[in-house]
């Protein structure tokens, strides 16, 4: 690995450091207000739906493959499964459907 890959990690490594310890050293928590704090426990499930979304759009050359594996893994997720049993429900359903129709 040459020195400027080295330069290009530890430097991507110093910008996603510094926004996670920002509010660390700066912020205490007893002093954030409280509807900021409601808005703040709801990033992390807009964070993933964001990253998960345009995948289910473009896993497949037909999107309503992706679209059933989505709608699949709502609703088991819906009744309660544990994540391991909501993507293997999602894999189950579209290998079916796979074997059985010409997507």
């Amino acid at each position: 690995m040459n020195m400027t890959m080295i330069i290009i990690i530890a430097g991507m490594a110093l910008v996603t450091y510094i926004p996670r310890m920002l509010p660390l050293v700066f912020m205490d928590a007893d002093r954030i207000p409280s509807w900021l704090q409601a808005m703040l426990r709801n990033v992390p499930y807009a964070a993933l739906g964001a990253l998960i979304f345009p995948g289910i759009l473009t896993v497949h050359e037909n999107i309503w493959y992706g679209i059933i594996g989505g709608i699949t893994a709502i609703f088991v997720a819906y009744l309660g499964a544990n994540l391991i049993i909501v993507v293997m429900s999602s894999i189950a359903v579209l290998m079916l459907i796979s074997m059985f129709l010409s997507f």
